[in-house]
């Protein structure tokens, strides 16, 4: 039916708002529920967050936002993959990680990353005093220094993970066990080198020929400074009976140990130097199985002697 000229049109109506008033809302928001908001993505989806606007920037800035450092993405391999050891990669990791600790104001107390470097540690080592987690495995640019600035200045660390860092020594464990004596976990697990296709393609090859672990030296350094450990990993490491007997009569709160792949240590010498353990709940022997394609029984002669050292029936070829 046609409606006469004096008749009017009904008001149109629109309960969404306006888009421009929509992006409003979202820049309105205050710093709070942003921060809110903010917290329960992962690092790397704030960082791309924080370049939308003004108030998202400032509020990934804030300290309570930046008490946690972890870019390690899972699932991902134990050595990772090419593209975290590549030094492109590492200087982006080091430049988020130097912007955190600023931001953080003292407040980052858990760093768990890989490929990181000396400079971007010693920066921690200056703004963190609180930090209680350094987990930086992986890392071929850390040395000695930065983990020595780290023992001086960070003193509350809980638990260390240096797994596959070459350049770290002995030292550093000393420096690190005497100064943090709330230490109660510590992981220095070395590259598998019985199996190089576990990392083969992943870790560069000349970082490959330069570790430099001795084992015992490290266990003494642990046995004697490290008395609250309870959780110690070192698989694959050079230790042997000598170096487990003295990380045994000095770390005597020792609840777990993984010395998985250790094959100067068969079932004899842990059992031997772990009697006096009264809190030791879990022990991961050296059992492993060696792939007939890396080792053969050429190499080895009489592989069944190894069969016998071990004391597994898994250690086989």
């Amino acid at each position: 039916m046609d409606r006469t000229n004096n008749e009017e049109e009904p008001p149109v109506t629109d309960e969404s708002p306006p888009e421009s008033e929509s992006e409003s809302d979202w820049a309105g928001l205050t710093h709070e529920c942003l921060a809110n908001i903010l917290a329960r993505l992962p690092l790397e989806h704030r960082w791309r967050a924080m370049l939308l606007c003004k108030s998202w920037l400032l509020a990934c800035k804030d300290p309570h936002l930046n008490s946690r450092f972890v870019i390690e993405p899972e699932p991902m391999p134990e050595y990772g993959s090419a593209q975290w050891w590549a030094p492109e990669l590492g200087r982006r990791v080091d430049s988020i990680l130097r912007s955190v600790a600023e931001w953080s104001e003292g407040s980052l107390r858990e760093i768990r990353t890989r490929n990181c470097s000396n400079e971007s540690l010693h920066f921690v080592a200056q703004r963190c005093p609180n930090l209680e987690v350094l987990s930086i495995k992986c890392c071929p640019n850390v040395t000695d220094a930065s983990i020595t600035d780290i023992a001086f200045r960070c003193t509350v660390i809980k638990e260390l993970d240096i797994s596959y860092c070459h350049e770290i020594s002995h030292e550093s464990l000393v420096l690190i066990g005497k100064n943090c004596p709330n230490l109660t976990i510590v992981k220095r697990n070395a590259l598998n080198m019985l199996d190089p296709s576990e990392h083969a393609g992943i870790v560069p090859e000349e970082y490959l020929k330069t570790c430099p672990q001795d084992g015992n030296l490290e266990a003494d350094a642990i046995g004697k400074c490290m008395p609250n450990l309870k959780h110690l990993e070192l698989r694959f490491s050079k230790v042997t009976a000598k170096g487990l007997g003295l990380i045994s009569a000095g770390c005597l709160k020792l609840e777990y140990l993984d010395v998985f792949g250790c094959v100067n240590l068969n079932s004899r010498d842990i059992d031997k130097a772990t009697s006096e353990l009264k809190n030791l709940k879990e022990i991961k022997r050296p059992n492993f199985y060696i792939p007939r394609s890396v080792f053969h029984t050429e190499r080895y002669g009489h592989w069944r002697l190894y069969d016998e050292r071990f004391q597994t029936d898994i250690f086989r070829i």
